[in-house]
Formats: structure tokens, C-alpha cells, sequence
């Protein structure tokens, strides 16, 4: 966020038009700052250097490698948030995106109310991408087996202490992809309980997010995604 409260987005996209279409939508928002645009891979480059952007949404086309790209703008700020931006999403674009560390990936076809939320999100921290992860067990898999040896931060060596029954349960819900109202809904307990128990979970897992507390836990043989 920026002194002033607002988020720093950029906006990078081939096609003129829908630029400007997500700029007239987000700037109806208060709290939305749009900093720059940008229609080819080194205008981006050059706005995120200059702009230190919150948010990027970038256009999966608008580099022969999008997801490179990605990489590249969180190089140059590895605070930024990169929302990728496809006209097809699938799972393999969804693996890519992980392994990127986009926090979002949406379709062209996204609504307006729906981009503005996962805008908000992701300038908090959040990866709005977990919510793909999570309802998608053939890609939870092959991120498992990919990143057998890649470290998601300090979580695996520093587990702080032992899950409770609960949090088990709750964590296997969460490794199959249920959101926390659909768990309180099947333990009959209310909502924010469940975001209690996910808090605690998170922080015994030493992670910042729903993924990489599932990720570590599978690691640690705590649950099984099978």
C-alpha cells in the first residue's frame, strides 16, 4: 500500500481496450491507485522499476513466456503481487503460475467485482491462487512432487508445535480444497472458529498462506493428499 492507503497497480496488456477497460472499473474504486500501464515486456519492466507497484496484472501474452515475466517483475520487487491475466486457464497455466509465485491467476473473462476483491487481496499478502490450488488435487500432486526440495520459507524446519485433532481435520478439509464455511458447515461449528483453527494452523506450520501450510504439512507426513 502506498503512504496514502491506495494500491499501486499496474496494469500490463497487449490490447488497448481492455486496458483501458480495467482502468475505468478500478478507478472507480477509492482505495486504487492506477500507476502506470503498459503494452510490451519492457514497458513493464520499466513502470515496475520506476512505480514499485503493489499489484501487477499481466497479461499472459503480452511475452513469449508470460509466467517468465513473472518471474522478472518479482525480481525487481519481490513485494509485488503479479496476477496473471489468461484467456484459457487450465491446470497446466495453474502449476505454471505457482511455480512463478503469481498470487493470482484468472480468466480475461473474470468480473469486474471479482478482480477488484482478488486486487485487495493480494496487496494484503494473500494468494488468491490457493483457492485454485486447493479444488484442484491433480495439480496439488504434481506441485508436491515438483517441489519435493523446494523450500516455501522456513516452515519445514521450524514447526512450532503439534497440530491438535482439530486442526488435523480442518487441515484435511483444507488440503481437499472446502472453503472455511463449507468446514463449519460439516463439523456444525460455526465460521469463525474455523478461522480460528486455520490461524492456529498457519501459525504452528510457520506459513502465510492456506498452500503452503498444506504443502508442508503433506511434507511432514502430517496429512496425506491420497
Amino acid at each position: 500500500m502506498t503512504d496514502a492507503g491506495k494500491i499501486k497497480v499496474i496494469i500490463a496488456d497487449q490490447q488497448p481496450l481492455f486496458r483501458k477497460g480495467i482502468e475505468f472499473f478500478l478507478k472507480q474504486a477509492d482505495d486504487i491507485d492506477i500507476c502506470a500501464e503498459a503494452s510490451t515486456e519492457a514497458d513493464l519492466v520499466t513502470a515496475v522499476v520506476k512505480d514499485t507497484p503493489d499489484v501487477v496484472l499481466l497479461d499472459i501474452s503480452l511475452a513469449s513466456d508470460g509466467m517468465e515475466l513473472a518471474k522478472v517483475v518479482k525480481q525487481h520487487v519481490p513485494s509485488v503481487a503479479v496476477i496473471v491475466i489468461s484467456p484459457s486457464p487450465n491446470d497446466a497455466g495453474l502449476f505454471m503460475a505457482i511455480k512463478a509465485r503469481a498470487a493470482g491467476y484468472v480468466s480475461r473473462n473474470i468480473a469486474a467485482d471479482e478482480l477488484l476483491s482478488i486486487i485487495r487481496r493480494s496487496s494484503k499478502g494473500e494468494y488468491p491462487l490457493n483457492d485454485n490450488f486447493l479444488s484442484q488435487p491433480k495439480v496439488a500432486a504434481q506441485v508436491l512432487e515438483q517441489f519435493q526440495d523446494f523450500s516455501w520459507g522456513s516452515g519445514v524446519e521450524s514447526f512450532v508445535s503439534p497440530l491438535t485433532p482439530r486442526e488435523t481435520e480442518i487441515l484435511n478439509y483444507m488440503a481437499k480444497g472446502y472453503l472455511n464455511k463449507q468446514i463449519a458447515n460439516m463439523l456444525d461449528i460455526s465460521e469463525q472458529t474455523i478461522k480460528n483453527h486455520v490461524t492456529s494452523i498457519l501459525r504452528k506450520l510457520d506459513a502465510n498462506a492456506r498452500t503452503q501450510a498444506v504443502i508442508t504439512a503433506v511434507r511432514r507426513g502430517i496429512i496425506s493428499l491420497s
